[in-house]
């Protein structure tokens, strides 16, 4: 039983970290944004 309370949260976290991976290489990049972050704060970051 011990053995599977150690193995079980280790094979999640595994399929969790698998799956990021997984969508990394399967989507498209994401498109650069047409402004810098600096100009949507305007006045507020200044």
């Amino acid at each position: 039983m011990a053995v599977l309370a150690v193995l079980i949260p280790s094979l999640m976290l595994g399929v969790i970290l698998m799956l990021g991976r997984y969508e990394d290489l399967v989507l498209p990049p994401a498109p650069p944004e047409a402004d810098p972050p600096e100009a949507r704060l305007g006045s507020l970051g200044r």
